[in-house]
């Protein structure tokens, strides 16, 4: 068997072991340490564009509402004004779609 050879003591030999292994474990620790801050700060830039993304769509969803209120408003406007020119024709039209729609929905 091969045999080791040491200049020092055993004793000095497990000195230097333990300062060797207390060295790494504040590494680790160390370590530990910025993996955690590196998570809390990406933690907070995650939150910060969730909600830049939400308030975004927040107003993207309250303009559209806005110009579709607009657009049901000109519609019935139109529809008003085409009433009020031609009431027979507008009275003639609906009778023609009640009957449709009765058509299609009776049972046989």
């Amino acid at each position: 068997m091969a045999q080791m050879r040491t200049n020092g003591s055993v004793d000095e030999t497990s000195a230097d072991l333990a300062a060797q292994i207390a060295t790494l474990k504040a590494d680790v620790a160390a370590l530990t340490a910025t993996l955690a801050d590196y998570g809390r700060a990406r933690t907070a830039q995650l939150e910060t564009s969730a909600e830049e993304s939400f308030a975004m769509a927040k107003k993207m969803g309250a303009e559209t509402a806005a110009q579709a209120r607009q657009q049901a408003r000109d519609v019935y406007a139109g529809a008003e004004k085409t009433v009020r020119a031609n009431p027979a024709a507008s009275v003639g039209v609906a009778a023609g779609l009640g009957f449709l729609a009765g058509l299609l929905t009776a049972r046989r």
